[in-house]
């Protein structure tokens, strides 16, 4: 049986486990078209991806905190219309991991800035929920508030600490500088998922990189994976 080198594993969910950009991104253009604002240049839309939205809507649009408030509302709304796990899509073989990391009694939990009503229904829409311990997202329903990343991670490893598990050795997964910055806080390594949405430089600073599902099953559960030289490794003194 494999073993490994951490006792819980969180998860970042947008570009780690799904990609939720065919919803995300139609519902942002209606928002900002109802502010009178134009379209953001197709290259820019995977900046939208990832931090928090309310964040995102001062500092790429432009909006006032009030108007942001405003405008995360509307987002929120059409995303309850459209329904919160519709139009997503879980990365190939993610899902196969999570399953492992399950099987051998790792606990897990997700630590996401997007809403925990979101997260857990593309969990649950996806079969996946029962394999983790704790769910960890932003607080729904409260907008004028920026929960960050180090926030949803406070959040994960209380929950997770709660339900009896180990959380003395935890590992992030996530591909935003967000996710590297908001585990630093509290001394945790980060994988960074490389098919995600973040830049190649957002990596740097994170303890290892993976470029694909097998490559992280192979980070995640070392003993007895077949292919550990698809992981790519960073110097110990880069390590988050």
């Amino acid at each position: 049986m494999p073993h490994s080198p951490y006792s819980c594993v969180l998860w970042d969910v947008d570009g780690t486990i799904a990609d939720a950009t065919p919803g995300i991104f139609p519902r942002l253009l209606e928002v900002l078209a109802s502010f009178d604002l134009p379209a953001p240049d197709p290259a820019s839309m995977a900046r939208w991806v990832g931090p928090p939205m309310y964040e995102s809507f001062q500092t790429l649009a432009g909006l006032s905190p009030e108007n942001a408030a405003e405008a995360l509302t509307r987002y929120r709304t059409l995303a309850a219309r459209d329904g919160y796990a519709a139009s997503v899509n879980i990365y190939p073989g993610v899902p196969d991991v999570i399953r492992a990391v399950a099987a051998v009694g790792i606990p897990q939990a997700t630590a996401s800035t997007k809403p925990e009503n979101q997260v857990r229904a593309i969990l649950e829409h996806n079969d996946l929920l029962e394999l983790f311990t704790a769910v960890s997202g932003a607080r729904s329903g409260e907008v004028g508030r920026s929960d960050g990343k180090a926030d949803v991670i406070g959040w994960a490893l209380e929950r997770l600490e709660a339900a009896g598990a180990d959380t003395s050795r935890p590992v992030l997964i996530g591909d935003r500088h967000h996710d590297v910055e908001g585990a630093a806080e509290f001394g945790i390594p980060v994988i960074f998922s490389e098919w995600g949405f973040g830049a190649d430089a957002e990596g740097e600073p994170a303890a290892f990189r993976a470029a694909d599902a097998t490559a992280l099953r192979a980070l995640l559960l070392p003993t007895g994976t077949e292919n550990p030289s698809e992981t790519t490794a960073l110097p110990a003194e880069a390590r988050g």
